[in-house]
């Protein structure tokens, strides 16, 4: 199982989908999600219908986070889908990418080999220390990177890229094995952030929809315990571009699958485990909805909600920042769908 492609082009960042009303053996009533749950007007509603992809910014809590909602009809079967957003090889195409390594099963220490700082990261972390660090770490960490690094050894580097790949196989590792608890606390600003609280906080953000998916949901929340027998895993790692510099990411990928019968073909969520700038917590949920209102469906609704927990949003600057970051990842959102839309029905 591998991430799916629509992750590449928004913010790293998602969450749930709100409530999607009679997702148990009636027909889903999608009209009455986007008009109740999303807001959106008739005339969107009606685009979606007509395969005309739909994006917006959702209300959020608090100023640092974000939660995006995109979806389109698309004239393909939902496997379709699937194969193509699990497919690694389209992703590596993305130029938001700038280097995709997917893990072992059980990780090993070689899938991390490109993993690394860049020269400027490198260069910020002489000086680190908790409370004040320009990369998202936790205190012991911190601490162990001062104490190990020669920082004028001519291999620096090196040390400090070899001390990172063993110590994110290390809490990658211990995460398969604990869970949440193993994520820790990212110890860079003055108000330390909990991860496996966060995450908890953004998954309650609209969890209608997975009250319809009940084990689904459980198991984001319990991993690696309460796995459903359709539910896979995936672990990859990614440079990507975003903001002021390239960040590094770790994510999970679980994929649920339904039975023939089951309003949702597909679920996907990828969970980010790890960043080193801009997102403290993100979660991407997508749902492939089949089009049971249709005796004969020719087609699926693709569903996305994006949410993260982010940094640099707050304050007057961060204002700022966020309304022009916002506006740019719904366009793009919509691109996308459009992309995906186009891709799997064969149009060029």
């Amino acid at each position: 199982m591998q991430p799916h492609i629509l992750r590449a082009v928004v913010w790293f960042a998602l969450l749930v989908a709100a409530s999607l009303p009679g997702f148990c053996q009636s027909n889903p009533d999608l009209d009455a999600y986007f008009r109740q749950n999303i807001g959106l007007t008739e005339d969107q509603i009606s685009a979606i219908r007509s395969g005309q992809p739909v994006a917006k910014a959702l209300t959020s809590r608090t100023p640092a986070e974000v939660f995006l909602f995109g979806a389109v009809y698309i004239r393909a079967t939902p496997e379709s889908y699937f194969l193509y957003a699990t497919d690694f090889d389209q992703l590596r195409k993305l130029p938001v990418y700038l280097q995709i390594g997917v893990f072992s099963n059980p990780p090993q220490l070689s899938d991390l080999k490109d993993f690394s700082f860049s020269k400027e990261d490198i260069e910020g972390l002489k000086n680190c220390k908790p409370g004040a660090c320009l990369i998202q770490m936790p205190a012991s960490y911190i601490g162990e990177l001062q104490r190990s690094i020669n920082w004028a050894s001519p291999d620096l580097d090196e040390q400090v890229n070899q001390l990172l790949q063993k110590t994110a196989l290390q809490r990658l590792l211990q995460y398969q094995r604990e869970g949440d608890a193993a994520l820790g606390t990212y110890d860079d600003q003055s108000d330390p952030t909990n991860v496996a609280q966060q995450f908890a906080y953004i998954l309650s953000y609209h969890k209608s929809l997975l009250d319809h998916l009940p084990d689904f949901y459980h198991y984001l929340l319990s991993y690696p315990n309460a796995k459903p027998a359709n539910v896979e895993n995936t672990f990859y790692w990614a440079r990507v571009k975003f903001g002021l510099k390239p960040t590094l990411r770790i994510v999970q990928t679980v994929i649920l699958t339904g039975a023939p019968t089951d309003p949702v073909a597909y679920a996907i969520a990828d969970k980010q485990l790890y960043a080193s700038h801009y997102f403290e917590t993100a979660l991407d949920l997508s749902f492939c909805v089949r089009d049971t209102a249709d005796p004969k469906p020719t087609g699926f609704y693709l569903i996305e909600i994006l949410g993260s927990e982010q940094t640099g949003l707050t304050g007057f600057k961060g204002t700022i920042i966020r309304k022009v970051a916002v506006d740019r990842s719904v366009s793009n959102i919509e691109d996308t769908l459009m992309t995906v839309k186009n891709t799997l029905e064969g149009k060029r």
